[in-house]
């Protein structure tokens, strides 16, 4: 067999296309790539502001494909995943979406991701990686059938406020009726399509999952349906920004998996992250409901918070410190942006108690690098609310026309 015969090997090309990378090959203006659960994705295509202030003004296509996703089925699916998550699963009704995290015995947090209840018996979940171990493992005693189906199922997300007049324009009547975390399952054109209102902007915006061999027509179908709405791709750059003043946490940026930390107390649990509404302590047993409670009764000794900076430059992995204790150190950054939106200098920090309710002040240690020369500039930042930003228009249904 000659060279040019033989098939690719995973030496050739180690990281998978998603269906959609031809359309991003053909948009992108960089060439700029980033690895993403094993497949390979847009980092930016033109520049992060243009991308970004699309998601706020117009309308944006991000590619999902390479979210891990897992089809969970059988007579003990909803056991199952209640014995696996921290929130009642039973309130996940079909045709829903909930969000979610799973712990380990420790009570720290193995993964977030999403819970869509597809129908009675029937769940997909949604992770940025994989843990299908875990989820086997989980599964032992459960009349259950778990099973990664990534690659059987192509996605997009169309996220800014002409989202829904872009999805109404490509003939999906009765798409502006879904409420946010609802499914919804339309025709576009020969294609099936299932829309969730759900995304990682915090702003208007659906979820839009379909078969691979659909992907690039509904892609060019929904460019075209999008021309006049100013619909455009976007990469995880501009994402990014979104995310953290929408106040969302990121895997590998905001907490580590406990399954991958190396050293003693560099784990996270839910409490401390600030998901303590997603831990549901009156719904029965689940993995690590005991040392949650445990936490819960004594009290935790950091929290994720956000930060309003001072001035303009974002604080990335800053060092805090208490405001009238010298060289006291409570806390990291772990996201920082300037907030062109909110016009404000913004971040999620985890910080030590009792430095971390609302109002409090902390001086944060931030490092510029100009012109390959670094200087050291302290801030003084103060905890508060998340999210940063958070339209009306996120939850309206129906959605205005913009």
């Amino acid at each position: 067999m000659s060279a040019e015969s033989r098939p690719h090997t995973l030496f050739q090309q180690p990281l998978l296309k998603t269906p959609f990378h031809e359309r991003s090959r053909a948009f992108s203006q960089l060439d700029s790539f980033v690895p993403w659960a094993g497949y390979t994705t847009v980092d930016v295509f033109t520049s992060v502001e243009q991308e970004y202030f699309a998601i706020r003004n117009s309308a944006t296509l991000y590619d999902l494909t390479p979210m891990v996703k897992y089809r969970i089925s059988g007579p003990d699916a909803r056991r199952y995943l209640n014995r696996l998550v921290t929130r009642d699963v039973a309130k996940i009704r079909p045709g829903r979406v909930g969000y979610c995290v799973w712990c380990n015995d420790a009570g720290h947090l193995i993964d977030d991701g999403t819970i869509f209840c597809l129908a009675e018996g029937e769940y997909r979940l949604c992770t940025a990686e994989r843990q299908l171990d875990w989820l086997l493992d989980s599964a032992l005693g459960f009349d259950v059938h778990v099973a990664e189906v990534t690659e059987h199922i192509a996605a997009l997300a169309l996220q800014g406020p002409t989202s829904c007049a872009v999805l109404k324009r490509l003939g999906l009547a009765g798409v502006e009726r879904l409420k946010p975390f609802e499914i919804g399952h339309f025709q576009a054109g020969a294609h099936a399509l299932m829309v969730s209102r759900t995304g990682f902007t915090g702003d208007l915006g659906y979820e839009l999952w379909m078969d691979p061999a659909a992907a690039e027509s509904l892609w060019d179908a929904l460019m075209a349906a999008g021309g006049t709405r100013g619909v455009r791709p976007i990469g995880s750059r501009a994402l990014n920004i979104a995310r953290i003043e929408a106040g969302f946490i990121l895997p590998n940026v905001d907490f580590v998996s406990a399954e991958h930390t190396l050293r003693t107390g560099r784990d996270r649990s839910p409490l401390e992250l600030g998901l303590a509404w997603l831990v549901d302590f009156g719904k029965g047993h689940f993995t690590g409901r005991r040392s949650l409670q445990q936490e819960q009764q004594r009290g935790v000794k950091r929290q994720l918070v956000g930060l309003d900076i001072e001035g303009n430059k974002p604080a990335h992995n800053a060092l805090l410190y208490a405001e009238h204790a010298g060289d006291h150190e409570v806390g990291n950054v772990m996201s920082a942006i300037w907030s062109p939106t909110c016009k404000r200098n913004i971040a999620l920090a985890m910080v030590a108690s009792p430095h971390f309710s609302i109002g409090s002040a902390v001086w944060a240690d931030i490092y510029l690098n100009r012109e390959l020369v670094w200087e050291r500039r302290m801030a003084r930042a103060v905890v508060v609310e998340r999210p940063f930003y958070a339209p009306e228009r996120r939850r309206a249904t129906p959605p205005a026309d913009y």
